[in-house]
């Protein structure tokens, strides 16, 4: 397993830069595509989220694998090198797992410990193995990491404390507009971001939400599940107009919301003073920042959020629910790597077998012909003890070298196999890999209720 991560997120890169380097869907598999076509990636996949570009390859070689990588980038993002390679991280193999792991466990968002990042990790692996960009390394290693989130929102405080996007959204608007349960709000979008959006307003007590997107099957269906409800796109600016909370998350290209729109529509609502907020959970951003300037309009974007979030004090209780997590992942990451390393042995064990299974047959070959007339239960009882002779034999070192390969690290155990017992190198590569005991197709099961499909990001 070589495993390459070459990405940016809200800890390596301002929001300005996530903003060119951000994706669509059909930019993510344009993505994937390239990188997976490199002639040192064997497979790759792209984790896009509102605050990450991540790409995950399995690399022939490191330094080609990274190469080629970092030209997709660039070409996804119209960054040449210069400008993109000082917000870049680099993370390989044992690094790798623990990065993939603690995403996956929130540990990375911006928010740190919310769940949504497993819908968009789970979306991505998806995608990846409909198109068959997946394979043998990649796709254990990301449904491993699809466990271990489960397991730390299912075993750790991480979820009392956790603070999704759209809930410190929503704190920074009841700063400003009081009980949230009295406020006319407007969604806008229909994807799991606003999904999210949504269900925190209910939870919150908001009794009027109004959902509108551009596509009026989406918006009617995102309504209907969370029995709010639904408006047509032409309803936009009547409905922003006289809302005292807008949250955008479209994930158009462009502004959605003008400064001279929203002004025009708030006089028209007989609002122009009043208080409003606007959440813009988009990127690219939906909302103009000139609309701070507007008479009782305020404004919060991913970057203000990002600020903010990060100058709050978590205590105790906190603390300890990510030290409960980290751990977690330690574990897991170890554990991880001690199947890996032990899979490797598998060729090696088989091909030694193998040789066992051949040195027996000659010398039964050997003993027929010495032996011509022997009886059959005879020849058959001779084989049976031959066979366990050569079965205790290997019996030892097999078991040993397992539990070096475990206890001690990743010692070449394989070629000390293959140099003892003279194991022809063409015949190891041949012999069965045995794979890691995780299916191929996603348990659907795996990911947290309120993780509806995007992550991070959604729109």
């Amino acid at each position: 397993m070589s495993v390459l991560i070459v990405g940016l997120s809200h800890r390596s890169a301002p929001i300005d830069v996530l903003e060119q380097v951000a994706v669509d869907p059909d930019g993510a598999a344009s993505l994937t595509a390239r990188v997976h076509a490199g002639q040192h990636v064997e497979e790759a996949l792209v984790l896009s989220t509102c605050n990450r570009l991540e790409v995950v390859a399995e690399a022939g070689t490191f330094h080609g694998a990274l190469a080629e990588v970092g030209d997709a980038l660039c070409a996804a993002s119209g960054l040449s090198r210069e400008e993109l390679t000082p917000h870049l991280y680099v993370h390989h193999d044992e690094r790798a797992v623990a990065h993939l792991f603690s995403v996956a466990s929130g540990l990375d968002s911006m928010a740190v410990g919310e769940s949504q990042i497993l819908g968009q990790l789970r979306d991505a692996l998806a995608d990846a193995q409909r198109s068959d960009h997946v394979g043998p390394v990649l796709n254990p290693l990301l449904q491993q990491a699809l466990r271990v989130g489960k397991r730390a929102h299912a075993e750790t405080a991480i979820d009392e404390v956790s603070r999704s996007l759209a809930g410190l959204a929503l704190d920074r608007a009841r700063d400003v507009l009081g009980d949230l349960s009295a406020v006319r709000a407007v969604v806008v979008g229909a994807g799991a971001m606003s999904g999210l959006a949504v269900s925190r307003l209910l939870r919150a007590g908001s009794r009027d939400v109004t959902v509108v997107n551009r596509t009026d099957a989406r918006s009617a269906r995102l309504a209907e599940v969370h029995g709010v409800r639904a408006a047509r796109w032409e309803e936009l600016w009547t409905l922003i107009g006289s809302a005292d909370l807008v949250l955008t998350a479209t994930g158009a290209v462009g502004h959605v919301v003008e400064a001279d729109d929203l002004a025009a529509a708030r006089a028209r609502a007989g609002r122009s003073g009043a208080p409003q907020v606007l959440l813009d959970l988009a990127l690219p951003r939906d909302v103009d920042p000139d609309v701070s300037r507007l008479s009782g309009v305020r404004l919060w974007g991913l970057s203000e959020l990002q600020r903010e979030g990060a100058g709050e004090d978590h205590g105790a209780a906190t603390d300890a629910a990510l030290r409960a997590v980290q751990q977690l992942v330690d574990q897991e990451v170890t554990g991880y790597l001690v199947d890996r390393r032990a899979a490797r042995l598998g060729p090696t064990l088989a091909a030694l077998r193998d040789s066992a299974a051949r040195v027996v047959d000659a010398e039964m070959a050997r003993l027929d012909q010495r032996l011509p007339h022997l009886p059959v239960e005879e020849r058959a009882e001779l084989r049976r003890t031959v066979q366990r002779v050569v079965d205790k034999l290997l019996h030892t070192p097999t078991v040993r070298v397992k539990q070096l390969h475990r206890s001690e690290g990743p010692g070449d155990y394989a070629h000390a196999l293959r140099e003892l017992f003279d194991l022809d190198p063409h015949e190891v590569a041949l012999a069965p890999t045995p794979a890691l005991t995780m299916p191929r197709a996603l348990d659907p099961t795996s990911v947290p209720p309120e993780a509806p499909g995007a992550g991070e990001v959604s729109s």
